[in-house]
């Protein structure tokens, strides 16, 4: 389910690279605030469940569990959390101006904060997947990795 979440992580990051290009070239259309509508959506609900579950289940495994080097690259994606919930309160200012009908391009300061987000979101999925969670699934049987999943998805009614 966490890789899951994070193919639409990547997605919704490609929306958001897509939608850019399409503002610059077309300006803020019916499509361009429709995109926005939905990468706000996404990172608003659906990324903030899915930290949730890494905060309650694979990171206080690993800082129990895992040798020092992979316990200091939870700490990092911990605080990663934190800068990613400061980024993206930065980032969707300008995609909320957009998905209510701005039709203003995106300023230098609009597409650096754009920047910046995506950057550390698609940094921090390639720490996540090749470190955290192979060493989350080397410790924990496979019934608890079910377990684990199904918890998650409870947890977002399903």
């Amino acid at each position: 389910m966490l890789e899951a979440c994070h193919e639409r992580v990547l997605r919704t990051l490609a929306l958001l690279a897509r939608l850019r290009t399409h503002v610059q070239q077309h300006g803020a259309d019916a499509d361009a605030r429709q995109a926005a509508r939905d990468v706000l959506r996404y990172f608003d609900i659906a990324a903030p469940l899915h930290h949730q579950d890494e905060e309650l289940h694979v990171f206080p495994l690993l800082l129990t569990h895992a040798d020092p080097e992979v316990r200091a690259l939870v700490q990092r994606l911990q605080e990663d959390h934190v800068a990613m919930a400061a980024e993206w309160a930065a980032a969707r200012v300008p995609l909320q101006a957009l998905a209510g009908a701005a039709v203003a391009p995106f300023t230098p300061g609009d597409e650096a904060a754009l920047d910046r987000f995506a950057r550390r979101y698609a940094g921090h999925i390639v720490a996540e997947e090749g470190t955290a969670y192979p060493t989350m699934q080397a410790l924990l049987a496979p019934v608890a990795l079910i377990a684990m999943g199904q918890e998650m998805a409870a947890r977002r009614g399903a």
